[in-house]
């Protein structure tokens, strides 16, 4: 059992579980009803995304120091009560069963699921 951390729309992994997506919106053009047989994500819940403010922010991080200005304005986001409390659900729902969160970004290396991931691991969480 773990939490995979995934790109939404890439082929899933065999035993990856449910698909949550942590975006601040579904996926353009694509009708509600496919975006699970799409691979996008079975569940939207962006409760874990950064707020408008700081995507544009990530977007715009052209160096290092922009991008850390960036993580360190999405942890104190996830630190308020709603998303530690989703933060630590997952996390220990990871050590029963099998399920993926996940963002469009290609990269990432350079998206807010690197810092998801941490912040998982944090918590306890089993990852895949």
């Amino acid at each position: 059992m773990a939490v995979r951390i995934v790109r939404l729309g890439s082929p899933r992994a065999k035993g990856e579980g449910t698909r949550i997506g942590t975006v601040r919106r579904p996926p353009r053009g694509v009708p509600k009803a496919e975006f699970a047989s799409q691979d996008w994500y079975d569940v939207w819940f962006p409760t874990l995304a950064p707020s408008a403010e700081i995507v544009k922010q990530a977007q715009d991080a052209q160096t290092p120091a922009q991008w850390n200005a960036f993580v360190r304005k999405y942890k104190v986001e996830m630190a308020a009560p709603d998303a530690s409390h989703a933060l630590q659900l997952l996390a220990t729902l990871s050590r029963h069963s099998d399920f993926s969160v996940g963002c469009y970004c290609e990269d990432e290396s350079h998206c807010h699921r690197s810092v998801l991931r941490e912040l998982l691991a944090d918590k306890g969480a089993k990852l895949a």
